[in-house]
C-alpha cells in the first residue's frame, strides 16, 4: 500500500458513517378498502407495458405474474421493491388511486423517486387496521372476509404488514405521508374518526416519526348521482364525516370526489378515469402538506435495489480545506477540493461520482496509472480549494491534464479574480497526461480561495502547480505539526520523506524522529522541492509506523 493510500485511510476512517435513508426517496403508506385496493379497469398498454418513471412499490404479498390482473409479466415477492405496476394491493385487484398518485408525484417533483406501501382489503371496517381490534374483527364481523381469503396476503394482520414494510422502507427512504380511502363499511362518526387517527398514530409512534411532518390525506367516497344505472351512490352522505378528520390530524388533506363517476355496475366504485383523477387529487393535496426540498447531494435512487443508494448519515461538512490549506508554491491535486458539498465547494452537472474513486459526492474522480484525477469535466462545473501562499511574488502556473479534443479547458480564479491563462489539454487521449502552461500570476502571501472552472468540455485534471519565480520574504521557516500513528509495519534505522501526494522524495538515517524532523527543517535532506508539506516517516519492523508532518518554505 502506498503512503498516499495510507494517508487517505487515516483521514477517511475518522469520518466513516453508517448508511442513512435517501432523502429523495419519498415513501407513502396507502391503505383502506376496495377503492384504494383497486377497482379501476387496467389498460395494459398504458398501465403495465412500461415501467413508470421513478415510481416503486414494496410488495405487500407474493404473486406470480400469471395470477395478476391485466397482462403484466412481473412476478413479485413480499418485502422486495419493484416498479409500481398494477395491481399493487392483491393479485386479483385492478387500478388504484395510488397508481396515479405516485406517477403524479414523480411528475411534480423532479429529482424525487416515489415509493408506495400498499395494504388494503375490500369491504373491511376500519377495525381491520387497528392493531388492538383486527383479530377480534376477523373472528366476528369480518369473518366472511377472512373466509374469502383476502387477509391472507397480509398474514391475516393488515396493521402488522404495514408496519413491517414501513420499517424496511424507512431504512432506504423517508416516510412522507399516508393516503387513505375507507368508510363505506362504517359510519364516519366520531368513533370512526378516532379509530382512523389511531391506526395512523400507532404507525407513526412505532416508526418514531413526527406527526407534524407526516401528513394524512383521506379521499371522499363516491358521489355520483347518475351512477349504478341512475341509482346513485351508496355513501356520499358520509363525506361530511370524512371531512371532519381535519380535527384529528396535525396535517390533513381531503381528496375530493366531486364530478367523479362510478363504474356503472355498483354504487361503491369509481370508473377508470375517476380512479386516475382521484389519484391526481391525492397528489395535489399531498403537495400542499409535505416538505418538497430536494437534496442535491443525495445520489439517484437505485430503482432495482434502493438499499444501494442510501447516503452517509454524518452531518453536512463545514466549508473548508479537505485536509489542510494547500501550500503554494506546490501542487494543487484536483481531487483535494474543499469540503462543504455541492454548490458550496463544487458544482457538478451529473449525479454521482462517475469514476467511483476517493470521495463519495458528485465530483467525478477516477484513477489513471499515476494516481487520482478529476474527469468527465463539463463546461460550467467548478471546484474550490483553500490555499496558503508562502510569499508575495510571481508564480508560474502549469497543469497535468489529458483529453482527446485539444479544446477541453479550464481557468483559475484567486479570491474571485481571474489569474493566469486558459489551460487546454493537448488532445493526446485521456490516457496520456501532459504538462501544459497556464501563464503567470502575481500572488499575495497568506490564505486564499482558489477556484478552478471548466470552460469547455472534456478535460481530465491531475493537478495544477504553482512555481515561485521571485518569491520574497523569510528565506526559511518551519512549522512542525501533529504526529500520526498508523498500525502498519516496515523496517527501522532509516527515515523517508513523502510529499503530500504520497510520493517518496528522499531517504536518510537519523537517531530518532526529532532529529529527522530537524534535518528536514534545516535543509540537511537533499532532493526536496522548493517547499510545501512533507511527511517524515520512521521505519521499524514490527512496530507502528510513525509520521510527523512538516511544513517548510525556502528560496
Amino acid at each position: 500500500m502506498r503512503i498516499k493510500e495510507l494517508l487517505g485511510l487515516a483521514f477517511i476512517s475518522t469520518s466513516a458513517a453508517f448508511a442513512a435513508p435517501n432523502p429523495n426517496f419519498h415513501i407513502y403508506i396507502a391503505y383502506g378498502q376496495s377503492n384504494m385496493a383497486g377497482n379501476g379497469e387496467i389498460v395494459p398498454a398504458e398501465d403495465q407495458a412500461t415501467e413508470p418513471k421513478n415510481f416503486l412499490m414494496i410488495a405487500s404479498h407474493t404473486a406470480n405474474a400469471s395470477s395478476r390482473s391485466g397482462s403484466t409479466t412481473q412476478s413479485i415477492q413480499m418485502g422486495e421493491w419493484y416498479p409500481a405496476i398494477p395491481p399493487m394491493f392483491h393479485s386479483f385487484e385492478k387500478l388504484s388511486p395510488a397508481d396515479y398518485f405516485g406517477r403524479a408525484m414523480v411528475d411534480s417533483l423532479p429529482g424525487v423517486t416515489v415509493g408506495i406501501i400498499p395494504v388494503a382489503i375490500g369491504a373491511v371496517s376500519i377495525r381491520a387496521f387497528d392493531k388492538d381490534q383486527y383479530e377480534e374483527y376477523f373472528e366476528t364481523d369480518g369473518k366472511d372476509i377472512m373466509n374469502w381469503g383476502w387477509p391472507k396476503d397480509y398474514d391475516n394482520n393488515p396493521p402488522g404488514r404495514i408496519l413491517e414494510l414501513a420499517k424496511k422502507a424507512k431504512e432506504v427512504g423517508v416516510i412522507k405521508g399516508f393516503i387513505f380511502h375507507q368508510g363505506e363499511s362504517d359510519a364516519t362518526d366520531a368513533n370512526w374518526r378516532k379509530t382512523v387517527y389511531k391506526t395512523y398514530k400507532d404507525i407513526i409512534d412505532a416508526l418514531e416519526l413526527d406527526e407534524n411532518e407526516v401528513p394524512f390525506v383521506a379521499g371522499e367516497l363516491m358521489n355520483d348521482p347518475t351512477g349504478n344505472s341512475g341509482k346513485g351512490s351508496c355513501c356520499s352522505n358520509k363525506n361530511s364525516g370524512i371531512a371532519e378528520l381535519k380535527n384529528n390530524f396535525k396535517k390533513f388533506g381531503l381528496a375530493s370526489s366531486k364530478d367523479l363517476r362510478g363504474n356503472g355496475n355498483d354504487p361503491y366504485h369509481f370508473n377508470r378515469e375517476s380512479v386516475i383523477e382521484l389519484g391526481r387529487r391525492y397528489c395535489s393535496e399531498m403537495l400542499k402538506l409535505i416538505d418538497k426540498t430536494i437534496d442535491p447531494n443525495a445520489p439517484a435512487v437505485n430503482l432495482t435495489d434502493p438499499s444501494q443508494s442510501t447516503v452517509s448519515d454524518e452531518p453536512p461538512e463545514e466549508y473548508g480545506p479537505y485536509i489542510d490549506p494547500i501550500a503554494i508554491p506546490g501542487k494543487v491535486e484536483a481531487e483535494n477540493y474543499n469540503k462543504g458539498g455541492a454548490e458550496v465547494a463544487y458544482h457538478d452537472l451529473n449525479t454521482g461520482n462517475e469514476g467511483g474513486k476517493f470521495r463519495k459526492d458528485n465530483v467525478d474522480i477516477y484513477q489513471p496509472n499515476m494516481g487520482f484525477a478529476v474527469g468527465y469535466a463539463q463546461k460550467g462545473e467548478w471546484l474550490k480549494y483553500t490555499v496558503n501562499v508562502a510569499a508575495d511574488g510571481e508564480y508560474a502556473i502549469s497543469a497535468n491534464v489529458a483529453g482527446e479534443n485539444s479544446t477541453g479547458g479550464f481557468v483559475l480564479y484567486m479570491d474571485n479574480e481571474r489569474i493566469g491563462e486558459t489551460i487546454v489539454n493537448e488532445g493526446k487521449g485521456f490516457d496520456t497526461y501532459t504538462i501544459v502552461s497556464g501563464g503567470e500570476a502575481t500572488l499575495k502571501a497568506g490564505e486564499h480561495e482558489l477556484k478552478l472552472e471548466i470552460v469547455s468540455d472534456w478535460i481530465d485534471i491531475d493537478y495544477v502547480e504553482f512555481t515561485a519565480k521571485n518569491a520574497t520574504g523569510s528565506d526559511k521557516t518551519a512549522i512542525v505539526n501533529q504526529g500520526l500513528h498508523l498500525n502498519v509495519t516496515e523496517s527501522q534505522s532509516s527515515f523517508s520523506v513523502y510529499d503530500i501526494h504520497g510520493r517518496e522524495t528522499a531517504s536518510f538515517t537519523a537517531k530518532n524522529m526529532a532529529e529527522a524532523v530537524d534535518m528536514v527543517r534545516n535543509g540537511a535532506v537533499q532532493n526536496l522541492a522548493i517547499g510545501g508539506v512533507y511527511f517524515v516517516v520512521s521505519k521499524k519492523k514490527n512496530k507502528q509506523l510513525q509520521m510527523q508532518k512538516v511544513i517548510f518554505f525556502k528560496n
